[in-house]
């Protein structure tokens, strides 16, 4: 059951960086092993959406519910897939200079297969994942901190 949680304080405004999270649509343009997104149902408070991952000659279809309090939260509700569980949630909170992202998630596959080949990957995959999400942030609001103010 790989899980993971952590805090990283950037140089963007809580508006900004819950704008990039939720704009599910979009993370196939930056997200690795992303390779579609099906948005079915969208709204200011919630999203459904079917997500579809490859790595490594697998494909599988995660099937998603997006609850969003705007600039503050984003939880992430698992409906259909290969997962016996999902627990996704983001917060963001306004600090000197930027805000602080919390991340958390915890999820187990199904099928024993693919939680083994997880856990051998989570630790890399997750910071890659992260890592396309700093990066994003730079390429729509720059890599300043002059960025959390000027968007403020």
């Amino acid at each position: 059951m790989p899980k993971h949680s952590e805090t990283r304080h950037l140089p963007y405004t809580p508006e900004q960086m819950f704008d990039m999270v939720a704009d599910v649509k979009r993370y196939p343009e930056f997200l690795p092993w992303v390779s579609a997104m099906r948005v079915r149902q969208d709204s200011d408070t919630a999203t459904l959406a079917d997500m579809i991952v490859g790595f490594k000659g697998l494909r599988e279809t995660f099937t998603s519910k997006v609850e969003k309090t705007r600039a503050e939260t984003i939880h992430v509700e698992y409906v259909d897939g290969p997962l016996k569980y999902l627990h996704n949630d983001w917060r963001f909170r306004p600090e000197a200079g930027g805000c602080a992202v919390d991340f958390a998630v915890d999820f187990q596959f199904k099928n024993r297969m693919f939680e083994m080949l997880a856990g051998q990957v989570f630790g890399v995959a997750l910071r890659r994942m992260i890592g396309a999400f700093e990066d994003r942030a730079k390429v729509l609001y720059g890599s300043s901190s002059s960025s959390a103010t000027s968007a403020a």
